[in-house]
């Protein structure tokens, strides 16, 4: 009587338990999609909606004039997006083969720097180039006495090449590093020089990641509008044309248009970026053999030393940047004399101060929301086989590819109205931040995910784990290092953002990058 009793009881518990995780995973995968769904699809498709729909009714009279009578600007976006993708994509890679085949000193330097550098506003570089470049820059007049214009088609170039190389510089020497290394002594043992293994074997083998890189960056350049508003000049783009439509001609209809415009190039790259980043995970897969030969590939002769030249150039240039913003925020020009001076931070600190601590509280906000979405999102994609799971993740990515501009502009046609009225208010400025981020944390919790062993969850649900246990006993330990690089690169991003809340920001609540 007892055992059954007993029997009795533990079913209870066990149907009381699987209730309980059944209930919980629907709630909070139901939270997910709801959440998804509102702050990611509505404002897409408000803005979708606007381009279509400018008076009430079905047109496209605004794609008509736009392609007529704006031709100089799409090509201009595109003109401005190719240069930036080849120069940033040969520059990246020159840097990732030099750092990946160096001593490890000198190895850790160069991902500090290209660390440091990833996470600085993406005006910084243009506002130091003006200093150093500019008609009284402090190189190219004060130095070479020449009056050189910076501003223009080139200088737009030059400074998204020089903001992009950070990041695609680690991306490429993450793919190198799950080369397999021995195809490179194989080669020597055969008699070829470092040269030609290098342009033979690693090379063609880093394709597909080479293309991703690229991709990626044709997509940041298109939705780039900070550095063509400061350094651009007479030459406009798309970007710039969409935020001048809004603020100075309260035109909100054509602004969508135009962010819709940008969007078309940005989606066919993305959708070239998912089928080539699968063939890079293919082939990473299948070359993620360990071997002791991995460190012994040395570079050699002229590639090395051209390497180690461009890869100099690039840390001197990122050096120069940084030592001008920082000689700048020290001194003062009086009569054409620099001058030393800490009124700068005196009226910094009356300035803006207050700014400074609400784009910190927002960030931190941000970074940890984002993490923890991204890594639900994640789990869901790759452990539970949920219908529909699949089209989640794929709008859960779209804010990346999105401009900042058409986020921004989605936000304002959404949640400007009685069902959600969140214009004027922190939280809007929060959610934006933490969707447009979010998609960085979800793939790299995926790519975590997937290296966790299916045989330790089979054999946690054997020892009578609920799913709940396994996810708060085995995902998340693993995905402590997700969640750390999700909340950083969150953090960085909103802290340093721009395109995507210079709409949204009430005139009284600025934050730190708007000042």
């Amino acid at each position: 009587m007892k055992k059954v009793g007993n029997s009795v009881f533990n079913k209870k518990v066990s149907k009381s338990g699987t209730f309980f995780n059944y209930v919980f995973e629907k709630a909070v995968f139901s939270a997910i999609v709801v959440l998804v769904l509102i702050f990611i699809l509505w404002p897409v498709g408000e803005v979708i909606k606007e381009s279509f729909f400018p008076e009430g009714a079905f047109s496209f009279k605004l794609y008509k004039d736009l392609i007529q009578n704006n031709k100089q600007l799409i090509y201009n976006s595109i003109f401005v997006g190719v240069l930036t993708t080849v120069f940033s994509t040969i520059l990246s890679l020159c840097i990732a083969v030099y750092a990946s085949f160096s001593g490890s000193r000198m190895k850790k330097i160069l991902t500090l720097v290209l660390m440091v550098t990833m996470i600085s506003p993406p005006f910084v570089s243009s506002l130091a180039y003006i200093s150093l470049f500019g008609r009284r820059g402090f190189i190219t007049y004060r130095l070479l006495k020449l009056s050189w214009n910076p501003y223009g088609w080139l200088g737009i170039v030059l400074m998204q090449t020089i903001s992009n190389v950070s990041i695609n510089s680690l991306l490429l020497i993450g793919i190198i590093q799950g080369i397999d290394k021995s195809l490179l002594m194989a080669s020597q043992d055969l008699g070829s020089s470092p040269s030609y293994a290098v342009r033979k074997i690693l090379l063609p083998s880093m394709v597909p990641g080479i293309i991703v890189t690229a991709l990626l960056t044709f997509i940041r350049s298109l939705s780039d509008f900070g550095t063509p508003m400061v350094i651009g000049g007479s030459f406009n783009v798309l970007a710039t044309e969409v935020y001048l439509n809004i603020i100075a001609h309260s035109n909100m209809a054509l602004a969508s248009a135009m962010s819709v415009l940008i969007l078309v190039p940005a989606l066919i790259a993305f959708f070239v970026y998912r089928f080539y980043m699968k063939k890079s995970a293919l082939a990473l897969a299948g070359n993620n053999k360990v071997t002791s030969s991995e460190n012994e590939f040395a570079l050699k002769g002229f590639l090395k030393s051209s390497l180690a030249m461009i890869t100099a150039f690039y840390a001197a240039v990122m050096l120069l940047q940084y030592l001008s913003i920082f000689i700048s925020s020290f001194s003062k020009y009086v009569r054409g004399n620099m001058s030393f001076t800490l009124e700068n931070y005196i009226k910094l600190k009356d300035y803006s101060l207050d700014s400074f601590i609400r784009s910190i509280v927002y960030s931190l906000i941000a970074g940890v929301l984002g993490s923890i979405l991204g890594m639900m999102i994640s789990y869901f994609n790759e452990r539970r086989s949920i219908r529909g799971m699949k089209t989640v993740d794929f709008i859960a990515t779209l804010p990346y590819i999105l401009p900042g501009t058409f986020f921004g502009i989605g936000y304002i046609l959404a949640f400007n109205g009685p069902i959600l009225p969140l214009t004027g208010t922190a939280a809007i400025v929060v959610l934006n931040c933490v969707f447009k981020q979010m998609p960085m944390t979800t793939k790299v919790s995926s790519a975590v995910i997937s290296q966790i062993n299916g045989d330790i969850e089979d054999a946690a649900r054997d020892l009578g784990a609920k799913n709940i246990q396994i996810i708060k006993d085995i995902i998340i330990p693993n995905l402590k290092r997700a969640f750390v690089v999700g909340f950083v690169n969150n953090f960085t991003a909103t802290m340093t953002t721009v395109g995507a809340i210079i709409f949204l920001v009430y005139p009284g609540q600025k934050v730190a990058t708007l000042e």
